[in-house]
């Protein structure tokens, strides 16, 4: 899939150059163009894609804190001008455009769902949005953020491809040690989905392409992915079970958010040398998903990549129902309530204040 990338935001910037960075090392040449856009300027400087600033008329260069409504305001304003910083990022040849960005601070929540409406109107391809969920001891306001940012980006989006934050984390570590970790194994995953397709040399007897990934995630709003690799034998004939334990795995604790089995629709890729992948241990992995999140469209190949290993990778559109997103949308509306009491203290006490003025 030849993809547009388009960070928005300090965490949308940094997954977005792990993306690149992981396409460029890979050699996928799946990624055609890069843009980072924020509106703190230290943000930017450090990152080695293009990038933009805006809101400096507001916020000048400084960022919006965790100010999704002021995010959403500065976006809106200078949308065009982010839209024309896009030639050369989104070329004939992109079959995709994914925005980019994590969901509990300010510019990615409030912009990015402003950004992928636009991005709808302008464009005819398929806009996808990957949002990063905060972790669970990221703070209220965080949580308030993102729930309300993925009902919008919900809406606007083809579909959302989620990432829990706690989900790739090691036990005992804090998500700020975790963030460069988990940037990497985003890109790893999204990396392989992205390159599905992608003319890589060897050739594979049911090569996965790009349609497969658009016509998945075209089957529900909200979607995750999930992982997992094992060693294998030269010989395919003894790598059934590793396909199929590998899948087990990829499904069951490795999902971009957790406990999601359920799906409307679900593509399973098996990564590795085509020697080594055996066409009946895809097919068993594939019925398995298929029993597994009960949907009856579950679409299964191969994608040739060199390494002694096998790896599956699982795409699963239509999640809606997954118990972690319903419980992190109970935290979000907490949350919501909490951050709106807050601010009902604050500006009593302010207007106790100008009365006494």
């Amino acid at each position: 899939m030849k993809a547009a990338l388009i960070g928005v935001g300090q965490a949308g910037g940094k997954v977005t150059e792990a993306l690149l960075a992981e396409d460029r090392r890979a050699g996928y040449d799946a990624v055609r163009g890069t843009l980072a856009v924020n509106t703190a300027k230290t943000d930017l400087d450090g990152l080695d894609i293009d990038t933009m600033l805006v809101g400096q008329e507001r916020v000048k260069g400084h960022g919006v804190g965790a100010d999704n409504e002021l995010g959403a305001e500065v976006m809106n304003s200078d949308v065009r001008e982010v839209m024309g910083a896009l030639d050369g990022v989104v070329d004939p040849h992109t079959e995709a455009i994914f925005v980019v960005a994590g969901l509990g601070g300010g510019t990615g929540s409030g912009g990015a769902p402003v950004l992928v409406k636009e991005l709808q109107r302008v464009y005819e391809i398929p806009v996808y949005a990957l949002g990063i969920l905060p972790g669970r001891d990221e703070g209220g306001i965080y949580q308030a953020n993102a729930g309300r940012s993925l009902k919008t980006l919900v809406r606007e989006a083809d579909s959302t491809l989620l990432v829990d934050n706690d989900a790739w984390r090691k036990t005992g570590e804090s998500v700020t040690e975790a963030f460069d970790a988990i940037n990497e194994r985003i890109a790893r995953r999204v990396g392989i989905l992205l390159a599905a397709g992608e003319n890589i040399e060897g050739v594979g007897e049911s090569v996965v392409d790009s349609s497969e990934v658009i016509n998945t995630l075209q089957s529900g709003d909200m979607s995750a992915i999930g992982f997992a690799s094992a060693e294998a034998a030269p010989d395919a004939g003894e790598n059934i079970n590793v396909v199929t334990s590998t899948t087990r795995k990829a499904l069951l604790s490795g999902m971009s958010v957790p406990e999601t089995t359920e799906a409307g629709a679900a593509l399973v890729v098996a990564a590795g040398e085509n020697d080594r992948i055996p066409r009946k241990g895809v097919e068993k992995a594939r019925s398995w998903v298929e029993e597994e999140t009960r949907s009856m469209q579950v679409r299964g190949g191969d994608f040739p990549l060199e390494s002694d290993n096998i790896a599956v990778l699982i795409l699963l559109a239509g999640v809606a129902r997954s118990q972690r997103l319903q419980d992190f949308m109970d935290r979000a509306k907490e949350a919501s309530k909490e951050v709106e009491a807050e601010q009902e203290t604050q500006n009593f006490q302010t207007d106790e204040l100008d009365d006494l003025m």
